[in-house]
């Protein structure tokens, strides 16, 4: 896709940070947007803050980790635009802990925000996307922790998912199409530290106070305040769509972990020297 402009994008998480700044990127290079946000006030306030730039906007509230509310947000983008060209799946949440304090509620509100709404994003709007005609293409949030496993294991392990997800769809739906990158950021200036305002009753009272009443450790503190003076999302923002219009398969934010994720592939390779020339018996 080598031009957003009179496409139709469809964002999830979009009414603030990272997302917010897809929003704005794509409106500005003249995309129609629908932004999906589980925050009815902030999306709101998101939607009514571009009006002035007369962008085709409108928004749409849903808990994306209900497939149910993804499928009726598709039917109401498709209401109202017609079509979708672009699906950017960037909705997440920052839920985790260390190996001993894991809760069996954590981890299905990890995966389902971070990994199985993407999974249910591909299979609802990968037919819309191809019923629009090629080109087209599906972006989903990872993290740079989705290649370097060192924060939490349930945030971890969703990032992994989607990495190897985007990874494999990009080889199944290139004859069809549709290009599929994998946005690993860094450290943006976001609120993906208080996720939690944004827990699902269903998930019940007990979880969402462990997560506010959890003392700040060292390892918090410091993602904290890495978070808070972290890049402008509105600079990622432009990244992706420039990702989007140059079929990019990864788009980085920053080289900060590169050298660590070069010693991680360094590691993995170690691995094969080690039964190099080796004969497995038959």
């Amino acid at each position: 896709m080598q031009d957003v402009s009179g496409k139709v994008a469809f964002v999830t998480g979009a009414a603030s940070g990272i997302g917010l700044g897809i929003v704005k990127a794509l409106a500005r290079a003249g995309a129609g947007v629908m932004l999906c946000d589980i925050e009815e006030a902030a999306l709101a306030w998101a939607v009514e803050g571009l009006k002035p730039t007369n962008a085709e906007i409108a928004g749409v509230k849903a808990d994306v980790s209900l497939k149910r509310e993804l499928q009726a947000a598709a039917d109401a983008t498709i209401e109202r635009f017609g079509a979708v060209n672009i699906l950017v799946n960037n909705a997440g949440v920052g839920g985790g802990g260390p190996y001993g304090v894991w809760d069996d509620a954590l981890w299905d509100w990890t995966l389902g925000v971070n990994l199985m709404s993407v999974i249910s994003g591909v299979e609802i709007f990968g037919p819309l996307i191809e019923k629009a005609g090629a080109p087209g293409q599906i972006v989903s949030t990872a993290s740079i922790a989705g290649l370097l496993s060192r924060t939490s294991m349930p945030y971890n392990v969703s990032k992994y998912g989607v990495v190897a997800l985007s990874e494999g769809l990009r080889e199944d739906l290139a004859p069809r199409g549709i290009g599929v990158s994998v946005l690993c950021p860094g450290f943006i200036h976001t609120q993906i530290n208080t996720s939690h305002r944004n827990l699902p009753e269903r998930y019940g009272p007990r979880l969402k106070a462990a997560m506010e009443q959890a003392p700040p450790n060292e390892f918090i503190k410091m993602l904290e305040a890495r978070i808070e003076n972290g890049l402008d999302p509105d600079y990622v923002g432009e990244l992706v769509r420039e990702g989007i219009e140059g079929d990019w398969p990864y788009i980085f934010t920053d080289t900060e972990f590169e050298p660590y994720i070069e010693a991680r592939f360094a590691a993995i390779k170690q691995g094969f020297d080690r039964i190099r020339g080796r004969t497995p018996p038959r």
